[in-house]
């Protein structure tokens, strides 16, 4: 963990090495939230959903699983109606 001191106007200065780390470069911005008594400061994603692409293993969907059984189940054993 690194400390900083705030200046006059409540600005503070982020380590060379994290501003490296995720390219805050002068005139980038950053959001600042606050929760639970901790404030974060977080790059902004260019989108979201594009980088969130790629994030989940490529499985088939539980619902996708589920109606293959349930298919299998009443290609086997149709329903009785009578």
């Amino acid at each position: 963990m690194t400390t900083v001191k705030t200046l006059s106007k409540g600005q503070v200065v982020i380590p060379a090495k994290i501003r490296k780390k995720y390219n805050i470069t002068p005139g980038s911005k950053l959001h600042i939230l606050e929760y639970d008594g901790i404030i974060y400061l977080v790059p902004p994603v260019d989108d979201p959903i594009m980088t969130a692409c790629g994030t989940l293993p490529k499985k088939p969907s539980l619902s996708a699983k589920i109606l293959k059984e349930r298919r299998k189940i009443e290609f086997y054993n149709p329903p009785n109606h009578e």
